[in-house]
Order: C-alpha cells, then structure tokens, then sequence
C-alpha cells in the first residue's frame, strides 16, 4: 500500500526511473500478487524470493540477495517503507555501497526494543539519508536520537494516500455479503504479530475473547496465513466459537469491511493508521504502539492481550457509541506527491 502510493505520485511528477524489487518476504499469494493486482503495482523488477525463516536469517538471506541487484541498476536512491525485516537488510546494503537511502515512515517509536520491528526502526533511521516521518512525533523521535534536522521531513502518510485513493472503488455491502454479515454491526479483528501469535497463553486468551464477544455481535477474522497456522497447532478452532475465521482478504475487500465495521481488534500498525482516518473505533491488542497520533485522534486505545480486558473494552465502546475524533495532520492523501517532489530536489 506504501509502495504503491510512492510510485503512482512518482510517476505523476515526471522525472524518476523506477525500479521496483520484491524482497519475497510477503510470499503468500494473499499476502501478494492479490495486492499488486488491486494496487495497480507493475511487476516487480527483480523478486529475491527470500521466503520465511527466523529473523537473523530472512535479514541475511535479503541482503545477500539485494546486493546484486542493487550493483546491476546502480540507482541514485533506494527507497524503503516500513519496519520489516527487508526495510533493515536493503538499508544496510545500500549504505554500504555508497547509495542514498530514504526510509518512508521514519521516527516511528513504541519504546519497546522486545519488538523486532523497532530494532529495525531504530537502526534504518540512524544510516537513512532522507527520513519521510508521517507525524510530527516522528521528528521529534529522531532529533533526541541526534539525527540532522536536515534529514528529516514531515509529509504525512503514504498509507492514507492508497486508502483514499481506492476507498470509493470498495463495495462493503458485496464484501459484508461474502461474509454473512451486515454493516455497522460487526466486529473486525486482524492477529499477525509474534507476541500476540506465537505465545500459546496469549493467543488462548486472545481467541477466549473473540468468542465472547461473537455472542453480542458477529466476529470477521480474516486469519493471516501464519496465525492459522499457530490456531491449528494449539487446537484453537474449537474454542473460537461463532466467529467467522476467513481467508485473508485483499485490500480493497478488507478496506470494504474495515470502513463499516462496528469497531476493529488488531495489533496491526496500518490498521490502527486506516481507522484513524475512517473514524472506526479501533481496540490495539498491545501494550503499546508507535503510532499515538492514532491514540490522539479519538479512534485507537490499547488493550492488554487477556479476555477479560477486551471484552470489557468492546463492552465500553458498544455503550460509548459514536466518537468524536480528528484526522491526524496531513493524513491528506498527498503525502507521496510531497516525498516525490523533495527526492526531485535534493
């Protein structure tokens, strides 16, 4: 969604030449090709096809593969998006063959080094050369890490960009349908990461609380391939109750349910950022989140991963009703337009 926004505002400027590498390591073809399709990303030029594997071994394995490619087109700059495992490894690898690097989503800090994705937060900001923040605590983060003001700049939020971009191209009531379930009056939930994921405890408690909750509401769990995986090896199917655990959903069908859910359940990042802007309250099974702007516009609240404290939570927002919130500043849809036209000036 990140990559896609950059390169449509790219083209529309004029004067870059792009090259788009796929590191593999989204692999799943629902976690994929399904998102290229509806994004209207070309085919990538090089795919490194790094898969799975523990962390040191996917970072080593995208930076023995992006080398090369990286020495064939010897661009003037590489860009990166995010904080995952291949942000980290192509940064590193361009940095030290002498290309400049622009990290988009830069500054972003939850204070929390257990997180593997803030260790390659911290360290992709600390080599960048340009730091695309999407709010201002973002700036703020990386001047009391000492980088160079002059590094860094706020444009706002490429994730917004593809979302107000595609937004009116969804159908909630056909994607409502495909699920049995009608808008406004469901719960949406997404479970990807390793501490909600891999902790047989955590996630026992976290599927408890889904099933309590599908005898107020109906439940929509589009189940990423990796936390399928965790569910069926702990026997959890059996205690999800009513609700409806899905096949992963393509972006503009879960953008579709996501802006016509009664309220979300997630621990994703980009999902916290899109029902920010959507205005649909949102409960972050985690301790904390990188993102607090989302806390600050009205939408977002952290809840601890045990099902007692989520069901109490969706109880107080069933009775809260509709809040007020606000956009966080420039989540305006232009974000990739402003990125596009500082790369052209440097």
């Amino acid at each position: 969604m990140k990559t896609a926004a950059l390169m449509h505002a790219m083209k529309a400027e004029g004067g870059f030449e792009q090259v788009l590498v796929h590191t593999g390591q989204h692999y799943d073809r629902a976690m994929s090709d399904v998102f290229f399709e509806e994004l209207d990303l070309p085919e990538p030029d090089a795919y490194l096809s790094i898969g799975s594997g523990s962390h040191a071994q996917m970072t080593a394995k995208a930076m023995s593969a992006f080398e090369p490619v990286l020495l064939q087109y010897a661009p003037d700059v590489v860009i990166v998006v995010g904080d995952v495992n291949s942000t980290l490894a192509c940064t590193i690898v361009a940095t030290k063959l002498g290309v400049k690097v622009a990290h988009v989503e830069a500054g972003l800090r939850s204070f929390d080094r257990t997180m593997p994705e803030e260790i390659n937060r911290i360290l992709t900001d600390s080599i960048a050369d340009y730091l695309f923040t999407p709010s201002r605590d973002g700036n703020t983060h990386l001047e009391h890490e000492g980088i160079d003001p002059k590094r860094v700049f706020f444009v706002g939020n490429v994730m917004i960009d593809t979302l107000i971009r595609l937004l009116p191209k969804t159908n909630p009531e056909r994607a409502c349908a495909a699920v049995g379930v009608k808008p406004n009056y469901f719960a949406l939930a997404t479970l990807h990461r390793p501490s909600n994921v891999d902790d047989p405890e955590t996630l026992t408690e976290i599927m408890k609380a889904m099933a309590v909750v599908a005898r107020t509401r109906p439940v929509v769990f589009p189940v990423h391939p990796r936390t399928r995986a965790r569910i069926n090896d702990l026997g959890l199917a059996a205690l999800s109750g009513d609700v409806k655990l899905v096949e992963p959903a393509g972006y503009l069908d879960f953008l579709a349910l996501e802006s016509v859910a009664s309220i979300v359940m997630t621990d994703s990042g980009g999902v916290q950022e899109e029902t920010a802007y959507l205005g649909v309250p949102c409960l972050t099974l985690r301790p904390n989140t990188e993102r607090p702007v989302t806390i600050e516009s009205g939408m977002n609240r952290l809840v601890a991963s045990k099902a007692s404290d989520i069901v109490d939570a969706v109880s107080a927002l069933a009775a809260k009703g509709k809040a007020k919130h606000t956009i966080p500043e420039l989540w305006d849809g232009h974000a990739s337009d402003r990125i596009a036209r500082i790369l052209l000036e440097q």
